[in-house]
């Protein structure tokens, strides 16, 4: 703690201050990230209090103190050693290891395949530091650009992808952006659009050097999924639908209603009128979403994205009498709106898990 004041007296970026505002923010962050994790952690009970209640404690003192170690002489002529020494001087100190492991692990993963930070304490303090750059620099307009990325914005952006990823953590990213915002107060605007983005681009390109196909991680990453935790599970379920028999004319008909829906000047919504139906093939394709949606749905809140697609299998046949007996486009206006909303239905309970259509030819 004796070397916070000194932190204070070096700069860190022109626009964002010196290495001690720097430090305050990564502790306001990591604070917002234990209270994410505490309304998301569901049922909740009293033991669970006193877990993130400690958590937040341990995570904001070593937030605080893991730059401390950059004012030291041995960092100073060892770069490389920064957080390791960290570690050592806080557990020299007295610190715990929740703490010291912590302040040691806050900078991981440094590089691609690196070890994860080993506890709660350290994931916490190693997201709330790489966030604080991502959204820092992003916010002043500091991108990286061809291969210019002196910062190492996309090493930072894997590293809090593999955090959230591999630790499945139930963690919203869009929420972590917003959460951390407001710590730099006036300094930055909020880049969370630009940086949902970035963080698209990078991840589809992990996945794809992880093995899945192109078709496979657009289908996931188009409904922009907010917890990057769920992403294997999707994209495992999206692989076994595709090894289906009725996957391929699933997909073809799901791009088929996609590209109606987009040729509608006026909202569509889901709503629909049985006593409307004028053709058998309505009324079974109603009938067979009133008995699988339900079921899809729930396969969907319990985590089972595999069963989820699967369900929709039972689709395909209803689904192809509908395009081949029913004209959408009716005459009569009330028809065809209803005949849309009976569309944007099955849009809905097919693109739950992953937009079906980008696994189409």
């Amino acid at each position: 703690e004796s070397r916070l004041p000194g932190l204070a007296k070096v700069v860190y970026h022109g626009k964002l201050g010196t290495q001690g505002e720097r430090a305050e923010r990564v502790r306001a962050i990591a604070h917002a990230i234990v209270n994410q994790l505490r309304m998301h952690t569901l049922p909740y009970t009293v033991d669970d209090k006193d877990h993130f209640d400690v958590l937040d404690s341990k995570a904001q003192q070593a937030a605080l103190l893991a730059k401390t170690d950059l004012l030291t002489d041995m960092v100073g002529e060892f770069p490389e050693l920064q957080g390791i020494m960290g570690g050592y001087y806080a557990r020299h100190e007295g610190l715990r290891d929740g703490v010291a492991i912590a302040i040691e692990d806050h900078y991981k993963p440094r590089f691609a395949g690196d070890a994860l930070p080993r506890n709660h304490t350290g994931t916490v303090v190693a997201l709330a530091d790489k966030l604080e750059t991502l959204v820092g620099l992003f916010g002043i307009g500091q991108l990286p650009t061809g291969d210019k990325d002196p910062f190492a914005l996309r090493r930072h952006a894997l590293g809090v992808i593999r955090i959230l990823v591999e630790k499945n953590l139930p963690l919203d990213l869009p929420e972590l952006f917003q959460q951390a915002v407001p710590a730099f107060g006036e300094l930055i605007a909020d880049p969370t659009e630009a940086l949902l983005s970035f963080f698209s681009d990078r991840l589809a390109v992990s996945l794809r050097e992880q093995g899945y196909t192109a078709q496979e991680v657009d289908a996931v990453l188009a409904l922009q999924p907010a917890r990057l935790g769920d992403v294997p599970k999707r994209l495992a379920a999206v692989r076994a639908f595709a090894a289906l028999a009725e996957a391929e004319a699933l997909a073809a008909a799901n791009k088929r209603v996609s590209n109606i829906l987009k040729k509608v000047e006026e909202p569509v919504t889901a709503e629909v009128d049985a006593a409307l139906f004028k053709e058998p093939a309505e009324t079974a394709l109603f009938e067979a979403l009133q008995a699988t949606a339900p079921k899809a749905r729930a396969a969907l809140e319990q985590g089972d994205y595999t069963a989820s697609l699967q369900v929709l299998a039972a689709l395909k046949a209803p689904v192809d009498a509908f395009f081949e007996g029913v004209m959408v486009n009716a005459d009569d206006p009330a028809l065809k709106r209803n005949r849309l909303g009976l569309l944007s239905s099955l849009h809905q309970a097919m693109n739950q898990v992953a937009d079906l259509s980008r696994l189409a030819a």
